[in-house]
């Protein structure tokens, strides 16, 4: 006979558990301070939440003996919580799951916003550099966080690249003396001891933060198309990634969310833009003054954050941080040095798109020797044009080098953190 494990959300503004539900149990497992707040059976054993899997293998045991298991957690455990280890350990069927608030939703009707169009990441325990980027890419972001994830190690790197947001601090949610909730700027995040007791911090970029009425939960639905046309972006003297050769940039880049990509000599910011678009955070390096404003104006005229960075490359990048991925455009003498700083930092893979032969060699031995497969194209196509008299012509656009670079395993483990 196999008994039933009862999953209880406690704290964050939930009650104590009724007595009814702790009674008659012999195993409660919980943290400690869910295990002080609860009135335990007298003849119950407790064990409290350290390493999970010594608290599982009890929890078996006790179960597998037909014995009646309670375990107390914070807000919805099934909410980034327990419950995930338990139904893969005891199969769903053996839990009874009682939910209480998770953290996400207490945090948000602190501060009155609807969270239904937020995206939700767990830092805890995990790379907190998904998190940062995630923060820096959508404008309404929850993060839970975790020891060497918390507030101030997500308010140091945002304060680099993302310093107009602000950050709310969520502590002890659901205490009545110790909850606090605290709005600040990433740089006063970073220099400020949180302690432990921070629940979760939300990311805001209040010039985006309010939506539409949504009929969807979750974050914007990613967008229909991409390889967008010319004209969708402002641009000097056609210098802009034409679109044939941004589709297949874009797809050998791969952005996503929780990635960090670099568009390098961005001009316009056309790859900058889409990449943001498909829910990467991204930094737009670009020497010129006035191509940094376009590129502003582009990423504002498409509903999307690009951290641009004015400077020269490869100097410019010494500040930034590590890239999953890069798109490197424009092509002069020093585009073979500036290929090798991208490819030593990059995590996954670098594309180069140029114009002149005489760059493909050097490009190409400067991705081989930072340890790349390498591959690529030269990409020429013809559109349509109309001509007069109601007929249609093809003319031709100049052709692009499309060169790439995938990081192999043999040197991953020295990839820049």
């Amino acid at each position: 006979m196999t008994g039933q494990i009862t999953v209880v959300g406690t704290g964050t503004g939930a009650a104590a558990p009724a007595a009814e539900v702790l009674a008659g149990a012999d195993l409660v497992v919980g943290g400690r301070r869910h295990l002080d707040a609860a009135e335990l059976p007298a003849s119950a054993e407790r064990i409290v939440l350290g390493p999970l899997a010594p608290a599982l293998d009890a929890v078996g045991e006790y179960a597998d003996r037909g014995r009646r298991v309670v375990v107390l957690a914070s807000g919805d455990p099934g909410f980034f919580g327990i419950v995930r280890a338990l139904a893969e350990r005891f199969g769903p069927d053996r839990l009874d799951v009682r939910p209480g608030v998770s953290s996400v939703a207490a945090a948000f009707a602190r501060i009155g916003l609807t969270w239904d169009d937020a995206v939700v990441v767990s830092a805890h325990g995990r790379d907190p550099r998904t998190a940062v980027n995630v923060c820096r890419a959508h404008p309404k972001t929850a993060v839970l966080t975790g020891p060497g994830a918390g507030p101030a190690e997500l308010g140091a790197a945002l304060a680099r690249s993302a310093s107009g947001r602000v950050l709310v601090v969520a502590s002890a949610l659901g205490d009545p003396v110790h909850e606090r909730v605290e709005r600040v700027s990433p740089a006063e995040a970073a220099a400020r001891d949180w302690g432990t007791a921070v629940s979760v911090v939300l990311c805001l970029d209040e010039s985006r933060a309010a939506g539409p009425v949504r009929t969807l939960a979750g974050p914007a639905v990613r967008p229909a198309g991409w390889a967008l046309d010319e004209g969708g972006f402002t641009h000097r003297d056609s210098m802009i990634t034409k679109f044939e050769v941004r589709a297949l940039a874009l797809a050998r880049l791969g952005p996503r969310p929780g990635d960090l990509v670099w568009d390098v000599g961005s001009g316009s910011g056309s790859v900058a833009v889409e990449c943001a678009r498909l829910g990467a955070a991204v930094s737009a390096v670009e020497r010129t003054a006035d191509g940094v404003g376009r590129i502003r104006a582009n990423a504002v005229a498409h509903g999307v954050d690009v951290h641009v960075v004015h400077g020269d490359a490869p100097d410019a990048l010494d500040g930034l941080d590590a890239p999953d991925a890069v798109f490197v455009g424009g092509g002069g003498r020093e585009l073979p040095a500036i290929v090798g700083v991208c490819a030593r930092r990059a995590r996954r893979t670098v594309v180069v798109a140029l114009a002149a032969l005489d760059r493909v060699p050097a490009v190409r031995a400067a991705l081989t020797d930072a340890g790349y497969g390498t591959d690529g194209v030269l990409l020429q196509s013809a559109r349509l044009a109309p001509l007069p008299g109601d007929v249609t012509r093809l003319a031709a656009t100049n052709p692009v080098f499309l060169l790439w670079g995938t990081r192999t395993p043999l040197f991953e483990e020295g990839v820049a953190q």
